[in-house]
């Protein structure tokens, strides 16, 4: 479809607060995790009288994704068109912007217009709009409660929507999404489904498909406590988390100390009169108690005095914010009621999260088929991180996690379990794990399993001390062993406890590999164990091997390298298209270096003629397909390769950190490659999506274990 205009998907409101912008994203988001090449475009923007900042749709696809959609032409500008009949000129830049926005695209998402009092013939430029871009439409719809009466508004909203974009005779609306769908008609899109046809006849009578149901979600709602202190235009006492924690909810806080404490809740923003300094004391105890509130704000003329801050300076060093307004506290409660629903600009971690939520309740899959777009046409990041978990959910394997009380490893732990990518096994102290899990306010799922190690390494003792006797180790020696729980993770490993092993948030490298090297070894084919790292750039991901444990291979070392990154590559989707990375293209270049990449090229092509490989390459010969045609016009790879293997560990993990920061891309890794059973490693900055998503390469890489009976 790159060829020709792509199909253009029109999200137009079927009625006012609706989370069209948040639909919109996130039917973005679903499209390019099954692989479809989307694009966005915003035709008009709105601007709101509380609200001066950016465009956000435009914005955040921006900050969100590699996409670059032209800025929509603003609300004046339109409106100005619009009054002096000039229509016509407004959609000739409106298809314009498209073709500008769209590029090579196979589905551009177009988000329409909200009615508001500057633009209250909304819903007739939407019209107009679709029929200008030739657009199929989707109306976006929300139900506002749980009352019979309540159905049958959002149907008679839907209803009118569909006359005017010409009725479903017309054949150009697919379907609608709904948003915030109340709780009881439940969670998943077939419960929604059915709980719909049940109670709007609407979706009986017609063909009317139900393409995504998003359910309410409170949390996606909940401003950062620095939102707050903008809204409020209040003076900031404590930083603190100010720009982390979250507001659930707020309350008044005017009553006697014992009699308030049913309201000291985590996520609240708690709001008292600065001469309270009793409320104070006792909000910062049970702040220093791990209760974490979104903040406190004080109000009215007066001011703690200096002291109480110091008597209370653990609460505020432990990330408590502090605000100051001048208001009283009623007329406070009131300015929080009135605060914009509007995501703040800089807030990309809400906007991240209200698009997962939004792609997960949409049937991505329908929507691509109906559209004749490819699933699957490319490895997009999206694409790819979308089959990691898929794939995990079948694995279905047990992950030890050694690092069991570390906050990112607890919160990735419930995230898999969540997901269903993998039953995670924290190792750890239990209270400490629950502690920090508490002060994190998460709830430790069924299917997170935490084990002592204080109560099980004595169990462990004789297998540690059999598996090493032969090295000359002593019983004292597999017991202090035992001490690190890296090596008693790596023990059960070794075992068959476990399936697979995570590691590195804490601890360095060598720390994680050096357990694996000597009671997990290699596999029997492997002639080394190297690492691979995943780099998802904006249109494809590809294979950069090895960056990170082999200092200088030689060249059967480097032939084997090769052939793992190509069936790691394999195993995930990626077409395997080896590129030997060379300072030299060919037989141009001679010298010991160049010698040990040709030579590790001819050892791998008598391993695996199946294969497509070649080398020695340059790197620009091997990624683009111009360079490729002057420097190695017969090169199967056709500058298009897809997994790049350096000469040596200084080549790879600097080149990797290069492309990783300059090109803002994301990378997974060091993926290890070669063991007998998975063993990952973990950068000590990893977020906690990057231990999410290793675990999930660490369940399919012992699936395949599994597979081959090792």
């Amino acid at each position: 479809m790159n060829s020709h205009t792509p199909r253009t998907l029109f999200l137009a409101p079927s009625g006012s607060r609706v989370g069209l912008t948040t639909l919109a994203l996130g039917l973005v988001r679903a499209l390019d995790a099954r692989g479809v090449r989307v694009a966005f475009y915003k035709p008009i923007g709105q601007s709101f009288s509380h609200d001066d900042g950016p465009e956000r749709s435009t914005h955040f696809i921006r900050s969100t994704t590699q996409l670059e959609p032209v800025s929509p032409i603003p609300q004046s500008e339109a409106a100005r068109l619009i009054s002096a009949g000039q229509e016509e000129q407004l959609m000739e830049r409106v298809v314009a912007g498209l073709h500008e926005s769209c590029r090579d695209a196979d589905v551009v998402v177009v988000e329409g217009i909200v009615y508001s009092q500057e633009w209250p013939t909304a819903a007739a430029i939407n019209a107009s709009l679709a029929s200008t871009l030739s657009a199929h439409v989707i109306l976006a719809g929300r139900i506002r409660g749980d009352q019979p009466g309540d159905f049958g508004d959002f149907a008679a909203g839907m209803e009118l929507s569909i006359r005017e974009f010409g009725g479903l005779q017309a054949g150009n609306i697919l379907g609608c999404i709904i948003n915030h769908t109340p709780e009881s008609l439940g969670t998943s899109l077939d419960e929604i489904r059915a709980g719909l046809l049940e109670r709007c006849p609407l979706f009986n009578r017609t063909r009317f498909p139900i393409i995504g149901t998003v359910p309410e979600n409170p949390d996606l709602a909940s401003p950062r406590t620095v939102d707050i202190a903008h809204h409020l235009g209040a003076r900031i006492i404590n930083e603190g988390e100010i720009h982390t924690r979250r507001v659930k909810n707020f309350t008044l806080l005017a009553r006697t100390v014992p009699n308030m404490l049913v309201s000291l809740k985590p996520g609240y923003l708690l709001v008292t009169p600065a001469d309270r300094a009793d409320v104070f004391v006792a909000v910062a105890m049970a702040a220093v108690n791990k209760t974490s509130f979104a903040g406190l704000v004080l109000t009215g003329d007066t001011e703690l005095p200096p002291q109480i801050y110091e008597l209370c300076r653990p609460a505020l060093e432990g990330g408590l914010p502090i605000l100051k307004v001048q208001t009283n506290s009623w007329q406070t409660a009131t300015n929080l009621t009135n605060l914009s629903r509007e995501v703040a600009a800089d807030d990309i971690e809400r906007i991240r999260d209200s698009m997962e939520f939004v792609a997960a309740h949409i049937d991505a899959v329908w929507l691509a088929e109906r559209c004749s777009a490819p699933v699957e046409a490319r490895m997009s990041p999206a694409a790819f991180c979308y089959r990691l978990v898929e794939l995990a959910r079948q694995a279905n394997k047990r992950i030890v996690l050694p690092e069991g009380s570390e906050p990112r490893t607890i919160r990735a732990a419930v995230l898999c379990a969540q997901r269903g990518i993998a039953r995670s096994v924290l190792l750890g102290n239990r209270e400490e794990i629950l502690r920090v899990a508490k002060g994190l306010e998460i709830r430790l799922p069924e299917e997170v399993e935490i084990i002592d190690p204080a109560e099980v390494r004595e169990r462990y003792l004789d297998p540690l001390f059999e598996m090493r006797r032969h090295k000359g180790i002593s019983r004292q020696n597999a017991a202090d062993f035992l001490e690190d729980n890296v090596w008693l993770g790596t023990t059960m490993l070794a075992l068959g406890e476990v399936d697979g092993l995570v590691s590195g948030a804490l601890h360095t490298s060598a720390n994680t590999i050096r357990p694996a090297l000597q009671i997990i070894k290699t596999k029997p084919d492997a002639r080394v164990v190297s690492s691979i790292f995943y780099m998802c750039l904006p249109d494809q991901v590809l294979v950069y091997g090895d960056c990170a444990v082999n200092p200088d291979p030689d060249a059967e070392m480097l032939a084997d390298i090769a052939l793992q990154s190509a069936d790691s590559a394999i195993s995930l989707g990626i077409p395997a298209r080896v590129a030997m990375i060379s300072y030299s293209t060919g037989e141009s270049g001679y010298g010991v270096d160049v010698d040990k990449v040709r030579e590790a090229t001819r050892l791998a092509h008598a391993k695996r003629p199946d294969l497509l490989l070649d080398g020695p390459l340059q790197y620009d010969a091997a990624a683009i397909a111009g360079v490729a045609a002057t420097k190695a016009p017969n090169s199967p790879l056709g500058g298009r390769a897809t997994i790049f293997i350096f000469p040596d560990l200084n080549t790879g993990n600097t080149t990797y950190k290069a492309v990783q920061r300059s090109a803002h891309v994301i990378s997974i890794g060091p993926v290890l490659q070669g063991l007998k059973r998975p063993v990952n490693d973990l950068s000590r900055g990893a977020l906690v999506e990057d231990i999410v998503y290793t675990i999930a390469i660490t369940a399919i890489q012992a699936r395949e274990v599994a597979a081959d009976g090792q």
